[in-house]
């Protein structure tokens, strides 16, 4: 008695384990909340299954979508005799699957899992439904936050029509070019960038209730045989299978993906059988030395690659898959399982386990009530106003520039005497890319099906430039005529037709000086790509896979109105070489967690010559750094904001350096800051302490019993600040100054549920005049800039935010420079500096860091700005061209060179600006290399930027090392991260 108790207790506690195992290494099993009740519900459902209802749990059945008598019938039969574990429907119409769906449900006994085939979406398999592009063009867009976007609209539209499951995404590699069947359903060539593609689709398909399926395992992209009419070989070597085939696979499976569809490969460096019926290549390779724990699926068992093995069923569940696709026969496999059962082939055991699987993942998909679709409206719902938001966005993403040799684009408009080619069906279908084209530009346009050969020809022999825009993929006849224009004049090609279209057209290729694949010809991207061509819009995308012999995956070339393009250093006397270090330290600092993600830009002479980012915008996030990231530059904002407006109201004669700030500033007269220069501010010789608390007078401290803070940790002292200081974590604050609801009164936000006085700021005000002076010594001082801010107010007459957007970030063009930024900008655009503050109690993400900036409402002269790389290189380069950007001056040469030049005796500070320490470099903020005359500033969040006039350099490195918490992360300044990326830079330098 006891041993059968203590058996029952090993089996329970395997199932429990092998259940707990399973919510942590799958996506979809860790959205159930509860999971006693996953497992309750599970176990009864068993405990009442016969073992034929077990394995036919494992079976998923084809059928036709069709309303007739007969298939009704024969739907019903077969889940009611063989108790189907699910369905999976074959093309048709979508009203008539749903109601099918519908009654299968009522028909089963247990829910069925609805499995779809819908790589590209619904639009795969269903008419009249909406089509995405297929993975090849997914695979040249950049931004995998649109990936993720499309799989979570893909699993809105089946969910809506009672799907659970995709068989999707096609995780194989696409290096074959003869692959019959994979090529354009495969995301690239690049095993790495097709596993990017492959997370970010799956997480989007899962985290909107659908299973992702990655197919098919161990890889089925370079074949030359489709293995839906024979068995495909790879006859590859375990290390190339594992650098090419199996990485897509094994990085999803590391995400957490739930679903793998096993293919019908025979993989002779692996096993002697054919992948989908080998244990050596489920159990051992997927299961065992991958870790996969979700559900292993075959393809489907019908297709003649597998179909002539004897009792395909049987082998395929004792090699370790778990649900079975689409076999012939599904009274004879049954019977074939049963049989392997019976002989010892496969134990009752490993039935019920696979059979307790499913159920767990039924329950996690919602499947532990019968579902019900709803039929009507179905259509409106599915075609959603963001559904073609969606569409537009990825096929804009996907426009790639894989050559522009001439630096066309943008198109200079000053050229007279260019000439559009459009090669297409009719007028109606090419217009509107000429008519967006004509909006900018003075153009000529020849449509090829109006007029000969001869006359074409006539037509463009004078034009000065040529633009061809291939709309339809018949253009043989005119292929000799493209050429002869390509060798004998700037030519853009514009293929708004795929890829695979311009096989017979390398040499056009070759010759052309710049070449736009659209990939589609829709009216919204012939718009686009003439926006792109004349600058007002951008294009990031490369290829997913090489092209016609000339370029290989990756190739694309970045249009940005708002950047510059990025130069060769060796056109600048610099060694790339030495420049690529850079990279090394960047991911160096990113490993150690000096910040989860940075931008390093460097200008030489006024060109970009090196521009990258780096990691993602936390630690925990899958959201990439990009071009337009825009980062807290913390007290950086004191060159790039506040002395800007300063230096101006100097040119402009508004005072003196020498000048007293209380002349200007009548609350610090008759205190001991009356004899305070403007000079002494800007040098941080005023006397001013390096910090004050203001923030507090807002904190009810009858709250905060103990103390606002504790060196030492307590139950309300919870939050470490520092290295030995805790802050008090349920503190309240007065009601006169901080609401959790926002009105005309509390109308400064200091996170999304905090609310600030609007006459807090006059408050700090109040106290920073009575703050007290300790001697006029250097002393680095955030209060210095706080009352230059009021002195750029008093003079201006306006906000200096406002003074400084319209004076110099308006004109200056630019447009990812703010402070306050989300009045302008998405929150996901702007890189979080914390995950834990104390003062906002959650994430700071889109309100400044600084707490002396953001109690004064987000503008401060110590901090509060946000920008970019791009926009602080800027107007680094403008204070290096002494006051000069574009065709615009914005400040004198005499100002400029005062500013920038001039040199405290007592520190090494300048003007406002910070300088390198050339008699102490171990404690300089910048380089050894660093000359003297280099002016810039660093910020507490991990930003600095530094300019060079001796070399004509621009340094930009921005970053957010204070997230999550910024005394855990010193790293940045411990490595000299900054510094030595600098050195790289100098040493780049050639002599």
């Amino acid at each position: 008695m006891k041993r059968r108790l203590m058996k029952k207790f090993v089996v329970l506690c395997a199932v429990m384990l092998a259940v707990v195992q399973a919510f942590a290494q799958t996506a979809i099993l860790s959205q159930v909340k509860d999971t006693s009740a996953c497992r309750r519900w599970v176990e009864s459902r068993l405990a009442e299954m016969t073992l034929k209802q077990k394995i036919g749990q494992l079976f998923i059945h084809t059928v036709d979508p069709v309303m007739t008598q007969r298939n009704r019938t024969q739907i019903r039969k077969a889940i009611e005799e063989y108790g189907l574990g699910g369905l999976l429907f074959a093309k048709g119409q979508i009203n008539q699957q749903v109601r099918l769906t519908n009654l299968a449900q009522e028909w089963s006994e247990i829910p069925l899992l609805i499995t779809f085939d819908g790589e590209w979406g619904l639009a795969m398999r269903l008419k009249d439904t909406p089509e995405f592009p297929k993975n090849r063009v997914l695979g040249c867009v950049q931004d995998d936050s649109l990936i993720y976007s499309y799989g979570r609209e893909v699993a809105r539209q089946l969910r809506a029509i009672g799907v659970q499951v995709n068989f999707a995404p096609v995780a194989d590699v696409d290096n074959n070019p003869a692959n019959p069947v994979i090529n354009t359903r495969s995301f690239g060539s690049d095993p790495k960038e097709v596993a990017r593609k492959v997370i970010a689709y799956s997480r989007g398909l899962e985290d909107g209730g659908v299973m992702a399926v990655c197919k098919h395992f161990p890889g089925h992209g370079d074949t030359e045989v489709d293995s839906h009419l024979a068995v495909p070989v790879l006859d590859f070597d375990r290390a190339r299978l594992d650098s090419i085939e199996l990485y897509p696979f094994r990085e999803a499976v590391e995400a957490g993906v739930s679903g793998m569809m096993v293919g019908h490969l025979q993989v002779p460096g692996l096993c002697e059988n054919p992948a989908s019926i080998s244990p050596n290549i489920i159990a051992s390779v997927l299961q065992g030395e991958l870790g996969f724990s979700g559900l292993v699926f075959t393809d489907a068992l019908e297709m003649k690659g597998i179909k002539q093995a004897e009792r395909v069923c049987a082998q395929a569940l004792i090699a370790g898959n778990d649900m079975l696709l689409a076999p012939r026969n599904l009274k004879r496999e049954m019977s074939g399982v049963l049989a392997a059962v019976k002989k010892g082939l496969l134990t009752e055991e490993a039935i019920t386990e696979k059979c307790r699987k499913v159920l767990t993942y039924k329950y996690a998909l919602g499947l532990s009530k019968r579902p019900v679709v709803d039929g009507n409206g179905l259509k409106e719902r599915l075609w959603l106003p963001e559904t073609d938001s969606l569409l537009v966005a990825l096929d804009k993403a996907a426009v790639t520039v894989v050559k522009d040799s001439l630096d066309m684009f943008p198109l200079d408009f000053s050229l007279s005497g260019t000439v559009l080619l459009s090669i297409s069906p009719s007028l109606a279908e090419a217009y509107p890319f000429y008519k967006e084209l004509k909006e900018s530009l003075e153009v000529s346009w020849v449509h090829a099906r109006t007029d000969s050969l001869e006359a074409i020809r006539e037509r463009l022999r004078s034009a000065q430039r040529v633009i061809v825009a291939l709309h339809q993929k018949d253009y043989a006849p005119y292929l000799p005529l493209i050429q002869e224009l390509a060798e004998d004049k700037p030519l853009a090609l514009v293929s708004f037709v795929p890829q695979k279209g311009l096989s017979e057209m390398v040499l056009a290729l070759h010759h052309a000086s710049a070449v736009i694949l659209a990939h589609t010809d829709t009216k919204e991207i012939q718009r686009h790509v003439a926006d792109v061509m004349t600058g007002r819009s951008m294009a990031t995308g490369r290829l997913s896979v090489g092209m016609a012999g000339l370029w290989q995956a990756g190739t694309g070339v970045t249009i940005d109105p708002d950047h510059p393009r990025l130069y060769m250093p060796e056109d600048f006397g610099m060694d790339s070489r030495i420049l690529a270090r850079i990279d090394t330290i960047a991911e160096e600092g990113i490993q150690a967690q000096a910040y989860p993600g940075c931008h390093v830009m460097i200008w030489k002479d006024g060109y970009p010559v090196y521009n990258k980012c780096f990691g993602t915008f936390t630690y925990n996030d899958s959201l990439t750094v990009k071009e337009n990231s825009l980062y807290d530059l913390a007290s950086l904002s004191k060159v790039t904001g506040t002395l800007l407006a300063v230096m101006k109201l100097y040119d402009e004669g508004k005072f003196g350096l020498t000048d007293r700030v209380s002349r200007y500033l009548p609350m610090l007269k008759g205190t001991r800051k009356e004899r305070i220069t403007i000079q002494d501010l800007l040098f941080h010789e005023s006397g001013l302490p390096a910090y004050w608390p203001f923030y507090q007078e807002a904190i009810d401290m009858k709250t905060c019993k103990g103390g606002l803070f504790r060196k030492k940790p307590d139950k309300r002292h919870r939050l470490q600040v520092d290295e030995h200081l805790y802050a008090c974590t349920d503190f309240a604050y007065k009601e006169e100054w901080v609401s959790h609801v926002p009105s005309d009164r509390y109308a400064l936000p200091l996170s999304d549920s905090l609310f600030l006085n609007k006459g807090f700021p006059e408050e700090m005000l109040r106290q920073l005049a009575e703050v007290p002076l300790k001697g006029h010594s250097y002393r680095y001082s955030c209060l210095n800039f706080m009352l230059l801010k009021e002195l750029v107010e008093t003079l201006a007459q306006v906000p200096m935010d406002v003074y400084l957007d319209s004076v110099f970030y308006k004109p200056m063009g630019l447009k990812h420079t703010a402070y306050r930024p989300l009045r302008h900008f998405n929150k996901s655009q702007i890189v979080p500096t914390s995950a834990g503050d104390f003062l906002r109690k959650g994430v700071v993400q889109g309100f400044v860091n600084d707490e002396i900036a953001a109690f004064m409402g987000g503008v401060s002269g110590n901090a509060g700005l946000f920008s970019t790389a791009h926009d602080v290189a800027a107007i680094f380069q403008m204070l290096l061209d002494r006051g000069v950007w574009g065709d615009r001056r914005y400040l004198s040469r005499a100002t400029c060179d005062l500013f920038v030049g001039m040199q405290a005796e007592n520190s090494r500070r300048g003007l406002g600006f910070d300088k390198p320490d050339v008699d102490d470099t171990d404690h300089s903020p910048c380089a050894p290399e660093a000359p003297r005359c280099v002016f810039g500033h660093t910020g507490f969040t991990g930003t600095s930027a530094w300019a060079d006039p001796d070399n004509g350099l621009v340094f930009v490195f921005l970053s957010n090392r204070t997230y999550p918490r910024a005394f855990d992360h010193k790293n940045l300044t411990k490595m000299n991260i900054r510094t030595r990326m600098q050195q790289a830079m100098y040493q780049s330098l050639k002599p």
